[in-house]
């Protein structure tokens, strides 16, 4: 229920006129809820009006309108107001400061924006809703937008007196941008020019995501950036193979607050390099000394992975290996590893756990059973009466949240199986399963990636399992915890929120 100072707030920025007058009059303990009632009513003047008074030092999105409402209301003309009030307000700033004046409300010095933008544009966003790309864009276009010198407009007048400051030095001020960026070749060019500006507004990056661009470009970005408070770079489809993940991570040695690289999707074939090559990899890893969170998804890592984590001198909280083709004596290293007792999330989705990894998968689990939060064990070819062998050793895992296992050719019965012997596990709060074998009128189809064809299911079946499963959760007490074969539900469970 909103609180009567909310609703008096949503009354005001709803009357522009009267509210822009009155901001002057307004105590600042008041800024942030015009501020919340501003943005969740779409009131973009009102906005700009606050953020050119902001009466702060700080204004940080997540902070005040809290994360929930920003994933229901990511709306792009709201942030756009923002920046665009930031940008006025500068601009303003230095037109005193080259007139020797200084009469600026603004406090502003620090925008936070980390956490705001979506990574991907996913289906159930808003068309509203700012992607990391736009919102990468449109920083970057504002910083350049203060780059260059600004001096007294064309024909204005400077004030004399005591204040008044000399052209060669100007006061100084300034914004910093604090926020997650996204690059690809199409934004490379202006993100590496905000980057590299010296105006007024400055960007400062937490987590960097760069895509499809060569070892160079990622090169020239990362020279750019500021490493303090970094802490993830995820270069994801940028084909670098060996050598070009090699010129890359020297680079990332001065990132001091780096706990998170995610490398999927780079085009590393053991079988194509040699035992040197991946003794380099493992050393520039190694120097990684603060990292907790290491992707090496759709890398080729048969018989290698000792190898290639074996300088890692600080144990890892999440390790996703999908699809990396491991063998039997991986997974007897990772269950012999100082990572395995602290691991919170483990990927090993893509592997066929066939009898021979089925007993190294349970070792593995085992070891992790005391810290592990989130398994995904997707497209693993897991029947029903592997993961019957399974089950006793998943149960120990007494911490567990989420669970991912869609792909596999599962029955209903092996679902409800599931079901039952999981209910033991109190956190478990989501379970991502496969649409059951019995659920296709002429049997499971595949598609060549092994996953089940969506469109061959037969719904009124899979609604009437979808039923049954919710009633056993609610007999069992656990009606709050979601079952479900939507992959939306995937992308959520990300390593800083555990």
């Amino acid at each position: 229920m909103d609180s009567l100072v909310f609703l008096c707030a949503r009354c005001l920025v709803s009357h522009r006129p009267t509210a822009r007058r009155a901001l002057l009059a307004l105590p600042a303990e008041l800024y942030p809820v015009l501020f919340r009632a501003a943005f969740l009513d779409g009131r973009t003047l009102a906005l700009h009006d606050l953020v050119t008074s902001w009466p702060f030092p700080v204004l940080a999105f997540q902070r005040l309108l809290g994360r929930q409402n920003l994933e229901e209301n990511p709306s792009k003309p709201c942030i756009q107001a923002v920046v665009s009030a930031v940008v006025t307000q500068l601009q303003h700033v230095m037109e005193e400061s080259w007139a020797g004046v200084s009469e600026s409300r603004c406090r502003l010095h620090l925008l936070d924006m980390t956490g705001l933008q979506s990574e991907s544009d996913s289906p159930d966003r808003s068309p509203e809703g700012l992607s990391l790309w736009s919102g990468t864009v449109a920083v970057a276009k504002a910083c350049l937008a203060l780059s260059e010198p600004c001096g007294p407009k064309r024909g204005s007048k400077r004030r004399k007196g005591p204040r008044q400051a000399s052209p060669t030095t100007p006061q100084p001020f300034g914004v910093e941008i604090r926020t997650d960026l996204f690059v690809n070749g199409t934004s490379l060019g202006v993100l590496r020019r905000a980057l590299r500006s010296s105006g007024p507004l400055r960007l400062r990056c937490r987590d960097f995501h760069a895509e499809e661009l060569s070892a160079a470009a990622i090169n020239s970005l990362l020279e750019a950036l500021e490493p303090t408070g970094v802490r993830r770079i995820d270069l994801r489809f940028n084909n670098l193979g060996l050598p070009g993940l090699c010129l890359v991570l020297p680079q990332l040695t001065g990132f001091r607050d780096l706990l998170s690289l995610r490398l999927p999707y780079s085009n590393v074939d053991t079988r194509r390099v040699a035992d040197a090559g991946l003794q380099r990899l493992a050393a520039l890893l190694g120097k990684l000394q603060g990292l907790k969170e290491l992707s090496l998804g759709s890398s080729r890592l048969s018989g290698k992975l000792k190898q290639v984590l074996s300088d890692l001198q600080t144990p890892l909280e999440s390790l996703e290996l999908a699809y990396c083709s491991l063998l039997a004596s991986d997974f007897t290293f990772l269950c012999q590893s100082h990572h395995a007792p602290v691991l919170r999330k483990l990927d090993l989705s893509g592997h066929f756990f066939s009898e021979e990894l089925l007993q190294p998968l349970r070792s593995l689990l085992e070891e992790s059973s005391a810290s592990l939060l989130h398994l995904d064990l997707i497209e693993c070819h897991l029947t029903d009466s592997a993961l019957d062998l399974l089950l006793p050793t998943l149960c120990r895992c007494s911490r567990l949240r989420s669970l991912g296992i869609f792909g596999n050719p599962l029955s209903v019965v092996g679902l409800k199986n599931l079901l039952r012997r999981t209910v033991v596990l109190t956190d478990l709060s989501l379970v991502i399963y496969p649409y059951p074998t019995d659920c296709f009128a002429e049997g499971p189809p595949f598609a060549s990636s092994g996953l089940f064809l969506e469109a061959a299911v037969d719904e009124e079946r899979l609604a009437t399992v979808r039923a049954e499963l919710g009633q056993m959760l609610a007999d069992s007490g656990r009606a709050g915890t979601i079952w479900t074969t939507s992959l939306c539900h995937h992308g959520a469970r990300d390593y800083f929120t555990l």
